[in-house]
C-alpha cells in the first residue's frame, strides 16, 4: 500500500524526538526542509529481512541502516531469544566485514544484547560470513550476527541472523522474531551496555576454523598442490584474514595474491563493484594470470561467502565461469569422492535451489544421489540440512557463486570452497585435464546448460510498485512460447500451484511461498522471475541446454545457445 507524502512526514517527524541523538535530529530536521524526494525514499517502507537478512543504504530513517533500526531488531532479537530459553544464560557471537562503519555498529550490537542480559562473543577484527556461521556452533551459541551488505555498493550495510544450528534464521524464527520487532517502539531500546558480558575473540576461533576448512575441502591422499599456479584476490574484503593461510595449510605454495585489493577497505577503490560475478571485478586478478601463466584465478566478495573461479578454457584463455558451472563441477567431484570412499548407500543428498542450473539435479542423479530444492538463499539449505537430520548432508550451492562443502559451515563458504576449487584443479592437471575439461566432460554425459542473468534496476517506491506490475503481468498473462517452444508448465511459488498450461492439470507445491515465476517449455528451456531480497531489482534468469558430443564442438554449441538466451530476452522485451 503506498504511503501519502503527508503520512511520510509525520512518520519522518517522529525522528525528531528526544529518543534520537541531536545528529541524526539534525539530519532529518535538513530532510524535511531540502530534500523532500530523498525523506520519502528514507521513510515510506522500514527495512526488512529478506532473503539476506536486513540490508540497506546507511543513514538516518526507517528504510536506511543506522543505529536505530539495527538497535531496533538487536533488541527484538534480545526480546525473542528470551522468551524462547526462559532459564538459561543465552549467548550470541557477533562479526563483522570490512564496510564503513561495521566495527561501530558491531559494538552497538552487541551492547544491546549485554543490556538485555545476553552473553556476547566479539571478534576484535573483520572475518569472513562463514566463520560466523561456524562460530555459532562451535561457541555452543543461540544466535549470531553478522554485520554485511555482501558485494552491494559502499553505501549498503546490513545485519543477517544466524540461529542455534549456525543456519540463517527460517520459519519460525524468523517471523517470531519480526513480530518481536515490528511490536517495538525506538524509546525502547536497551542501548546502555553490561560490558562484562562482552567477551573479544580472535585467533584461538580462526585457528579451529581454518583447520575445518582444510579438512572438509581437500583430499589428504593429494600431492604436487605446487604444481597449481593460483591468482587469489580478496576484493579489498575480509576473506585476505583466512582464505591465504587455508591454502598455505592445505599445501599450496605457488599462491598470488592481487597486492592492489589485498587491503581491506569498505570504498572498494580498485572496482565498481565487489561483486565477484562480474568478470570487471576480477580484471586485476585475470591480468596477473595472463602475466605469470597461473591456472586458476579465484576472487571472493566481501564478506567472503561468494566466490568467483576463473579457469582456462580449451583455447587457454582465463574464463570466468558463472555459479551454476561452478557448484555443477563441484557437486560432481565431491559425489565421486564419496563414492570412492563407499559413502554413497541411497542416504545422501545434494542441495540446490529453485533458478539455479537442473544441471546439478541430473549431475546428483546419475549417482543414485538425491537433489532436495528450496527457495533462492543459503538459509533454504540449511533448514534442509536441520530438517533431514538423518541423511547425509553432500554440499549444496546456488547460481549467485555460493557454494558450501558439508554441514561444518551453514552458509556459503568462499573459504572452503576457494580449498575444493583448487583440489579440483589440482587433480585435473595432474591427469592431463583443466576444472574447463572438467565441466566440458559433464556436458557430454548430461547436456550442455547454459544460464544467463539479467537484473532490472527499479529505486524507491514508485520501482518497487512497478517490481510488483512486471510479476502480476507475467502472471495474469503467461507467456505461452518461448523462442517458438511450447511453454508446458508455469510454476508460480506466490501461489504454490505449479499449472500445466497445455492440459490446464494444476499441482500443489510443497514449498514455502515466495514471490517467484518460472516458465518451463517442452524442450526444457526454462525463465525465472523474481525480485531481490536485498536490492531494488527484478531479476530475471534463462536456462537452455542442448547436447554436447564432442568436446571440440563445445564453442560452436555455446553461442548457439548464447543466442537463444538473447532471441528469448528480446522476445520478452526486456
Amino acid at each position: 500500500m503506498k504511503m501519502e507524502k503527508n503520512q511520510i512526514l509525520d512518520k519522518a517527524k517522529q525522528w525528531l524526538s528526544d529518543t534520537f541523538d541531536s545528529e541524526t535530529q539534525q539530519e532529518i530536521q535538513d530532510l524535511i526542509t531540502n530534500n523532500s524526494k530523498e525523506l520519502e525514499d528514507r521513510f515510506y517502507k522500514d527495512t526488512e529481512f529478506g532473503t539476506g537478512g536486513m540490508r540497506g543504504v546507511m543513514g538516518a530513517g526507517t528504510n536506511r541502516i543506522n543505529k536505530y533500526t539495527l538497535g531496533r531488531s538487536t533488541q527484538g532479537l534480545s526480546n525473542y531469544l528470551i522468551q524462547q530459553f526462559p532459564n538459561k544464560q543465552i549467548k550470541v557471537v557477533i562479526a563483522y566485514d570490512c564496510r564503513h562503519n561495521s566495527k561501530k555498529f558491531a559494538k552497538l550490537v552487541a551492547d544491546v544484547f549485554s543490556a538485555n542480559n545476553i552473553k556476547v562473543y566479539l571478534f576484535e577484527d573483520l572475518r569472513p560470513t562463514p566463520e560466523l556461521s561456524f562460530a555459532v556452533k562451535h561457541l555452543g551459541c543461540d544466535a549470531g550476527i553478522v554485520l554485511t551488505a555482501s558485494h552491494n555498493p559502499p553505501e549498503y550495510n546490513g545485519y543477517k541472523v544466524y540461529w542455534a544450528d549456525g543456519g540463517q534464521i527460517v520459519p519460525p524464527e524468523d517471523k517470531g522474531i519480526i513480530n518481536e520487532v515490528n511490536k517495538l517502539d525506538f524509546s525502547e531500546i536497551k542501548f546502555d551496555s553490561n560490558e562484562s558480558l562482552i567477551e573479544v575473540i580472535g585467533q584461538d576461533v580462526d585457528n579451529v576454523f581454518v583447520d575445518g576448512c582444510v579438512k572438509n575441502g581437500s583430499l589428504p591422499t593429494l600431492s604436487n598442490r605446487d604444481n597449481l599456479k593460483i591468482v587469489f584476490t580478496s576484493l579489498h574484503g575480509t576473506s585476505i584474514v583466512s582464505i591465504p593461510e587455508t591454502l598455505k595449510r592445505a599445501g599450496y605454495t605457488d599462491v598470488h595474491i592481487v597486492e592492489e585489493q589485498r587491503e581491506p577497505n569498505g570504498d572498494f577503490p580498485t572496482v565498481k563493484s565487489p561483486n565477484p560475478e562480474e568478470p570487471a571485478a576480477l580484471k586485476m586478478a585475470t591480468d596477473l594470470a595472463d602475466k605469470i601463466g597461473a591456472d586458476i584465478v579465484i576472487g571472493t566478495d566481501p564478506d567472503c561467502d561468494r566466490l568467483g573461479v576463473a579457469v582456462r578454457d580449451i583455447n587457454g584463455k582465463i574464463t570466468l565461469l558463472n555459479g551454476n558451472q561452478t557448484m555443477s563441477v563441484m557437486t560432481d567431484f565431491l559425489i565421486k569422492k564419496w563414492q570412492n570412499e563407499g559413502r554413497i548407500n541411497g542416504n545422501q543428498f545434494i542441495g540446490s535451489t529453485i533458478v539455479s542450473t537442473e544441471l546439478v539435479n541430473k549431475i546428483a542423479s546419475s549417482y543414485g544421489v538425491e537433489t532436495k530444492i528450496g527457495l533462492t538463499g543459503f538459509k533454504w539449505i540449511a533448514k534442509m540440512i536441520r530438517d533431514f537430520d538423518s541423511m547425509d548432508f553432500i554440499g549444496g550451492g546456488e547460481e549467485s557463486f555460493g557454494y558450501m562443502v558439508g554441514d561444518f559451515v551453514r552458509d556459503k563458504d568462499a573459504v572452503t570452497s576457494t580449498l575444493l576449487a583448487c583440489e579440483i584443479a589440482t587433480i585435473a592437471k595432474q591427469n592431463g585435464s583443466s576444472f574447463y575439461e572438467e565441466l566440458l566432460n559433464i556436458y557430454t554425459k548430461h547436456n550442455f546448460y547454459k544460464e544467463h542473468l539479467i537484473s532490472i534496476v527499479k529505486k524507491g517506491m514508485d520501482g518497487a510498485q512497478q517490481i510488483q506490475q512486471m510479476l502480476s503481468d507475467m502472471r495474469q498473462n503467461p507467456i505461452t512460447t518461448i523462442d517458438g517452444e511450447k511453454v508446458e508448465f508455469l510454476s508460480d511459488y506466490q501461489s504454490g500451484i505449479k499449472k500445466n498450461l497445455i492440459t490446464g492439470e494444476e499441482t500443489t507445491m510443497d514449498i514455502p511461498k515466495s514471490n517467484v515465476l518460472i516458465y518451463h517449455t517442452e524442450k526444457g528451456t526454462r525463465v525465472a522471475a523474481r525480485p531481490s531480497g536485498t536490492e531494488p531489482k527484478i531479476k530475471f534468469y534463462f536456462s537452455v541446454n542442448t547436447p554436447l558430443y564432442l568436446i571440440e564442438n563445445s564453442d560452436m554449441i555455446e553461442k548457439e545457445l548464447d543466442a537463444k538466451i538473447q532471441r528469448i530476452i528480446k522476445e520478452m522485451k526486456l
